[in-house]
């Protein structure tokens, strides 16, 4: 058994490289029917790539530029909206406060009076 395992591997092997030197000459036979550009079509070709990518640098900077002043103006305009809307609260909180304390007042010198003249009409 060990002979026909051995046999089976030598096999195997002689596949292998002939598959890796038919690789290198299959890759060879490629390499010669590509059709390289000329110097004058390269220089043309890295032109309009270098072009196409100054032209998209561009058109992100001014769409950065404009979301940026339209995020600088809507959380400027946010904020104002929101210390608005506090100081409002605020004041509503504090003229409701005056009012409750100065009922309150109201009915504390209400009682006063009314204990005062019943201890005067007492004595």
């Amino acid at each position: 058994m060990a002979k026909e395992v051995s046999k089976k591997q030598i096999k195997e092997s002689k596949k292998n490289i002939k598959d890796k030197k038919s690789f290198g000459k299959d890759f060879k036979a490629e390499l010669k029917r590509v059709v390289w550009p000329t110097p004058a079509e390269l220089a043309k070709s890295t032109l309009a790539v270098i072009a196409i990518v100054v032209v998209i640098v561009v058109i992100v900077f001014c769409l950065d530029f404009v979301f940026e002043s339209m995020n600088k103006y809507g959380v400027d305009k946010l904020k104002n909206t929101v210390q608005t809307t506090e100081e409002n609260t605020t004041t509503e909180d504090n003229s409701e406060n005056a009012n409750t304390e100065s009922e309150t007042t109201t009915e504390n010198t209400t009682e006063d009076a009314t204990e005062n003249t019943s201890v005067d009409a007492q004595e």
